[in-house]
Formats: structure tokens, C-alpha cells, sequence
């Protein structure tokens, strides 16, 4: 692994060379997944930069779990749109929460029976829930360390950064994959991004989602616009790349609104092996057929099942 001192190096180094490094561990398939926001708003934790709190009116529409019927709908106009992995995220601090948990391990079970790669993204998890959650066919489960733990303190009081690194643990013990990924652009510094790609070099997930802050009207970060701009976007996800050569580095929520069509497409041609298609939670993203065109603009081939 390498050094903090040798990331910040590289994060300095010119542009394109810094891209060139990072473009050698990059993956020449590409992968899509999707997900639906299966329960929406309400949540009890603070996290600051989140439209879904019930600690900020943002004026977001808000909704019960969906049923299974519907998951299942979205599921299948996912994989007709080229979404290997599909996802079920629910807002809350844990899956039962609002005793949704027996529901969910069905939806789980349908996606399976689809061909697609099942994941879930339903927050904090005890070592009983993550044993169900494998039990139930459960692929792939999604928990983000959302910044570095040096920073976590200015982002969320209502759970701890241990809180996550554990649900991460239990997820590596029951043999599921992991995907877990940040926000940056939340007022962090340039060495606490390299923290974050350190950290999850020690968690070694099998996939790293890089959310680009969207500041909500309402969240303590509303006005959040200049943490971080469009080149820093870039070395940050390149350094990314360099810490996990092994994980795959999925461009998520951000991309839209925070990057212009010519630097995603020079991302996947360099350190982005993946990418969420469609909507997010709260936020729009690309349609499929966007996000297609601008992979095989970059030279890459999209992974298939």
C-alpha cells in the first residue's frame, strides 16, 4: 500500500500524469448497475449534506418502502438498459428501522431470480442482520465510509465512523461483496481525501463509489458549491484508483451536476472503471443511453452478464 506522503505526491504531479499512473490499474470493461429508492426520506440520522433528514426541511418527497411488485418492475427496465447489479436503498439507520427488514429479503430474492446481481444499500448492520442478508441470496451490500474518519465528526453526530467500518466487517465476514465508497466535496482537505482513499484501501471493497456532493437546499451544506472543483474531482478519483487497484471506481451521485460531458469521458478513459445509470435518491443523473455513449466514446466495452 502505498504511503500518504507518496499519495500526495502523485496528487501533485501534472495532470495528465497523474492520469497516465492511474489510467494503468484502470479496467477495460465497464460496468453499470442501477437502483431504486425503495424508501425515501424521514431518516433519523444528521448527516449534513443529506436531503432525507428529518433534522432539515428540504421539502423532499417522502415514501414508505415500496412493494415488491414494483421493485421487481424497476428491476427488469434496469437490465433492459444494461444494469448487471441492482440495488434497493432505504433510508434509515438500520433495516429495521421501520420493521421493513422481512420485506426487503424478499425483494432480494426476486432480483436474484432476475440474473441481476443483487445489492443493497439499507444502513448500519449487526452481525444477525448481515447473516440474513447472505442467507436471503443477497449479493453485494453497500455502505459508503462517507469521508475520512478525521472528518466525520463535522458531518454526522448520530452514528460513528466505527459504526460503518463494522457494518463493512460483517458484510467481508459472510463472504458478500462490498461496495463502498465517499462524498467529497463536503469541506474536506486535499489530505483528508487521501485518508479516504487509504481507508478504503484497508477495507478492500470490490467496489468504490465517488459521489460528488450535490448541495440541497435546506442541509447544512446548501451553499457547498466551491469545496471542490472540477480538476480536484479528477486527481481525487485518480488517486482513488492508485490506493485500490483491485476495486473497481464506480462514478456515482455529483456527475451530472458537478462535471462537464468531456472530463467524465476523460475519467472513464482513465481511472473509472463503473458507474450508476439512471436517477439517484434525490437527485437526476444520465439516462442510460447517455452514459453508454460516453463509455464508448472513451474506447472502453461494457461488461456484460
Amino acid at each position: 500500500m502505498k504511503t500518504k506522503t507518496e499519495l500526495l505526491k502523485l496528487y501533485n504531479l501534472p495532470l495528465e500524469e497523474l492520469l497516465s499512473e492511474a489510467k494503468k490499474y484502470t479496467f477495460k470493461e465497464f460496468e453499470f448497475c442501477s437502483l431504486i429508492s425503495a424508501r425515501t426520506g424521514k431518516c433519523s440520522q444528521n448527516c449534513k449534506y443529506c436531503a432525507q433528514s428529518t433534522h432539515y426541511n428540504t421539502s423532499i418527497y417522502t415514501h414508505p418502502l415500496v412493494s415488491v411488485d414494483e421493485v421487481v418492475k424497476v428491476a427488469k427496465e434496469s437490465k433492459e438498459n444494461g444494469a448487471i447489479n441492482f440495488a434497493i436503498v432505504t433510508s434509515g439507520k438500520t433495516p429495521d428501522e421501520a420493521k421493513d427488514f422481512d420485506e426487503l429479503l424478499k425483494m432480494i430474492k426476486e432480483i436474484n431470480k432476475l440474473g441481476l446481481k443483487s445489492c443493497a444499500s439499507i444502513g448500519i448492520l449487526n452481525e444477525k442482520q448481515a447473516k440474513q442478508l447472505k442467507e436471503a441470496g443477497l449479493v453485494r451490500f453497500h455502505h459508503n465510509i462517507n469521508t475520512a474518519e478525521s472528518y466525520h465528526s463535522e458531518i454526522c453526530t448520530t452514528h460513528t465512523f466505527q459504526d460503518r467500518l463494522n457494518t463493512c466487517k460483517y458484510v467481508k465476514e459472510q463472504g458478500m461483496e462490498l461496495c463502498c465508497g465517499v462524498i467529497i466535496g463536503m469541506g474536506e482537505t486535499v489530505e483528508q481525501r487521501i485518508e479516504m482513499a487509504m481507508e478504503l484501501a484497508q477495507i478492500a471493497p470490490n467496489s468504490i463509489p465517488v459521489n460528488i456532493l450535490t448541495p440541497i437546499k435546506g442541509t447544512p451544506f446548501e451553499n457547498y458549491f466551491d469545496k471542490i472543483d472540477e480538476e480536484n474531482i479528477i486527481r481525487t478519483i485518480a488517486i482513488f484508483k492508485i490506493a485500490n487497484p483491485k476495486s473497481s471506481i464506480r462514478l456515482a451521485g455529483g456527475k451530472k451536476a458537478r462535471l462537464s460531458e468531456k472530463n467524465i469521458e476523460l475519467l472513464i478513459e482513465n481511472c473509472v472503471d463503473s458507474a450508476i445509470v439512471g436517477n439517484y435518491l434525490t437527485t437526476t443523473g444520465f439516462s442510460a443511453q447517455e452514459d453508454k455513449k460516453k463509455v464508448l466514446n472513451a474506447n472502453k466495452t461494457l461488461k456484460s452478464l
